[in-house]
């Protein structure tokens, strides 16, 4: 079943270059990672060194190799952020979900994960849910931002 919905989104890339990794972000978006058995296909389907895809499917951060979480936390922990306290965002987001960072909640609802700047330098300290930016972050409001996507 799993590699039928795999074969239906390779079917739309087929005889194109260039469009290994955005083939690999519309696997991801249908499993929420790019599991194994969807690398092989698309080594065998299009031609493509295996050890290639791996390579690209772990060196952008956007790509995972192991499943993640249907919500997707990124704590800012660069200079900027950092300074304002984004390392006590970090522990109080992990200390709500009881995850550390890189680590997806056992229902998979949630991955959280440390980034190095998400490009809001002056908003610090920035944390990230899915597409949605928030500034200023406190200690005290990370629950309530959390529970927005209970």
């Amino acid at each position: 079943m799993q590699g039928d919905r795999i074969d239906k989104i390779i079917d739309k890339y087929v005889n194109e270059e260039g469009v290994l990794i955005q083939l690999l972000l519309d696997i991801q978006h249908e499993f929420n990672w790019i599991p194994k058995e969807a690398v092989k296909r698309i080594s065998e389907r299009l031609k493509i060194p295996y050890s290639q895809i791996f390579r690209v499917a772990s060196f952008y951060a956007a790509l995972s190799l192991k499943p993640i979480g249907r919500h997707l936390i990124q704590v800012c922990l660069g200079t900027a952020c950092h300074v304002r306290g984004g390392s006590k965002i970090l522990d109080a987001v992990e200390d709500a979900l009881e995850i550390k960072a890189g680590s997806t909640t056992g229902d998979r609802k949630f991955t959280l994960s440390g980034v190095n700047c998400l490009g809001c330098c002056a908003q610090g300290p920035m944390m990230m849910v899915d597409d949605d930016y928030y500034g200023g972050v406190r200690v005290t409001k990370v629950k309530k931002i959390l529970e927005k996507y209970e």
